[in-house]
């Protein structure tokens, strides 16, 4: 066997990798875009949430790493000179002064999770007085009244249960606007 044979697969520089790009503050689409432009294989996780424009709630794409997307590449063949350059992107994240790769089945958790539908996405915002149905457990299909949040994954409804208004604890997941 030679030394090449011999070394464990994280060490073979001709072996594609993933890597973290660093990018500007809120310029992560646009490094992906102009980096996918350029031919690179990246992988960009984003997060469908639901947010308050102009008074209504809209669904928007956010990157689940605020700065931050990942890029594959191989220390031989890659070119890795205009990665610096691109539009959007500050940096590779390196420790010492080598890009440290990620790990590939990291990569792949994240692409699964990623899969995921809207309605499993997170509402991150609702008013005290909103109208909101339940659309999880033993109320779900019903209508109730946001009255406050209680943490970022938590929130009380008011619903009127025989005649009186109940105060109900209940994950903010389990909520949307009502239709």
């Amino acid at each position: 066997m030679n030394e090449r044979e011999t070394q464990p697969i994280e060490d073979d520089v001709s072996v594609p990798r993933w890597y973290v790009i660093q990018c500007k503050g809120g310029e992560s689409f646009r490094a992906a875009e102009h980096l996918g432009n350029q031919g690179y294989e990246l992988f960009h996780p984003v997060l469908d949430v639901q947010k308050k424009r102009g008074g209504k709630l809209v669904w928007i794409s956010e990157p689940l790493f605020p700065h931050y997307l990942f890029i594959r590449l191989d220390r031989v063949a890659s070119n890795w000179r205009p990665i610096r350059s691109t539009r959007g992107v500050l940096r590779i994240v390196t420790f010492g002064n080598r890009p440290l790769p990620v790990d590939d089945a990291l990569i792949e958790t994240l692409r699964e999770q990623g899969t995921e539908d809207r309605e499993s996405s997170v509402n991150v915002y609702f008013r005290a007085g909103e109208k909101v149905e339940i659309t999880e457990g033993p109320f779900k299909d019903l209508q109730a009244v946001f009255a406050s949040h209680k943490g970022e994954e938590r929130a009380i409804v008011l619903l009127n249960l025989l005649n009186r208004q109940q105060r109900l604890e209940m994950p903010v997941e389990h909520l949307r606007p009502e239709r």
